[in-house]
């Protein structure tokens, strides 16, 4: 027994020895890789007449893998300039070429993420979040810049954001 310790011993010991390299420069292996050229597939034209369309999507039950996930596939379509999807409002905001991109085309990549997935009341807008009503009088967020004083008070009762929403409790 004591002669097989003492052969195990010799063994492990010759091996570390045998294995061990003294030189400490590390092993530099060159790889030969091919080279390829990423082509921006996504190059937006600057003489493009540009559309934003807004619309719900049904059928999404998470945000980084239902939105992110649609987002990421409308935005990669040639001809999209920007794509945004909000999963708390079920609602997609995309800015498209007219001659590349058609609302169509958005809700056909939208059906190829997933068979759950449905579009539901596009419309064209002139900008993203369009049918909120503009914040009242002394409102000091950038959507009542340009208003009139007149036209500040006349949406006021109407006005969905909180902004307005806090000074008509206040005047109740």
């Amino acid at each position: 027994m004591k002669t097989l310790k003492t052969a195990c011993i010799a063994i492990c010991t010759l091996l570390a020895f045998a294995s061990c390299k003294n030189n400490t420069e590390p092993e530099v292996k060159t790889v030969a890789m091919e080279e390829t050229k990423e082509v921006a597939s996504n190059e937006l034209d600057p003489n493009a007449t540009y559309a934003k369309v807004e619309f719900e999507i049904e059928g999404m039950t998470c945000k980084m893998g239902c939105a992110k996930t649609i987002e990421k596939k409308m935005a990669k379509m040639e001809g999209v300039k920007s794509a945004k999807v909000d999963f708390d409002k079920r609602l997609a905001m995309v800015e498209y070429d007219n001659a590349k991109v058609t609302p169509q085309s958005l809700e056909e990549a939208v059906a190829k993420v997933g068979d759950v997935y449905k579009v539901k009341d596009m419309k064209v807008v002139d900008e993203f979040g369009g049918d909120t009503k503009a914040c009242a009088k002394d409102c000091k967020k950038a959507c009542c810049a340009d208003k009139t004083e007149a036209e500040k008070k006349a949406c006021a009762k109407d006005c969905k954001k909180a902004c307005c929403a806090d000074k008509k409790e206040s005047k109740e």
